[in-house]
């Protein structure tokens, strides 16, 4: 699933492309929106909230999420979108691009005046312009108010916004903290600033990296590296499953040593 640097830098795309400009054309392909049409609006900004991502009218707003798959393409008008035609949510043209969303799990139309109810729900988006002391202190409390394993809060989008499952494993990796600590036993303060910082060092790269080096197998400390030797120490990656609040169960990586598993607990299986 795309992270909230990728969103942050489809939406930079996005707005170069459509910001100031006139929709020429607007064909919204699901079933809700079929009748659509705001083609003669003048697109205002895109700006990217967590993951989610807000093409802002004069009237209207285009909220999307991209889900797993989803994908935004920024095209030469009368050029085709390089995916099947069937995937296609919806195409918007200005005089000087077209643009395809392709596998938008959410696509919705929503009026211009009340278009920041979408991402009310979402806690302080780690690369938000307006980012400050405020932000950071209640990012911090609600993960602490998840009550969930610190490897699990840091993906709730409600208490913050924009993370997944690279910088979740890569953040407990740094900070020395195995995934399964319970969230109050953890200082989340540092998490929570690292966490921006990280965001902020990743936005601009078509490439992650989390260790300084950008060459392939060494981008991440623990993630994608489960059973390979551990950068830090040569310890083993682990590499297990997590569960979650929604019920489902994802995958996790931590190094032994680096990431101890919290006294009197049981180590993932």
């Amino acid at each position: 699933m795309p992270e909230g640097d990728t969103i942050y830098r489809a939406a930079v795309r996005l707005g170069q492309a459509m910001a100031g400009r006139v929709l020429t054309r607007s064909d919204f392909r699901v079933p809700r929106l079929a009748t659509a049409d705001i083609a003669g609006e003048r697109i205002e900004e895109v700006r990217s909230v967590g993951k989610h991502l807000l093409m802002r009218g004069e009237r209207h707003t285009i909220h999307s999420h991209a889900g797993m798959d989803g994908l935004w393409h920024v095209l030469e008008p009368g050029r085709r979108a390089p995916v099947a035609a069937h995937t296609i949510r919806v195409v918007l043209a200005t005089a000087e691009h077209d643009i395809v969303g392709s596998a938008l799990p959410l696509l919705e139309l929503l009026p211009r005046e009340r278009d920041w109810d979408a991402v009310a729900h979402l806690g302080p988006d780690l690369l938000s312009p307006e980012w400050g002391e405020a932000d950071a202190a209640e990012a911090a409390r609600r993960l602490r108010a998840t009550g969930v394993p610190v490897g699990v809060a840091l993906l709730d989008q409600t208490a913050v916004a924009g993370l997944g499952n690279v910088f979740r494993g890569e953040l407990c990796f740094l900070r020395g903290v195995h995934p399964a600590t319970p969230v109050g036993e953890v200082d989340v303060e540092p998490i929570v600033a690292l966490a921006r910082r990280l965001m902020i060092a990743n936005r601009d790269r078509t490439e992650r990296t989390f260790t300084g080096d950008s060459r392939r197998g060494r981008r991440t400390w623990v993630y994608g590296r489960g059973g390979q030797p551990c950068l830090r120490c040569g310890t083993r990656i682990r590499d297990a499953m997590l569960g979650m609040e929604d019920g489902m169960l994802r995958q996790v990586q931590w190094c032994p040593r680096c990431q101890p598993a919290p006294p009197d607990r049981v180590e993932l299986p």
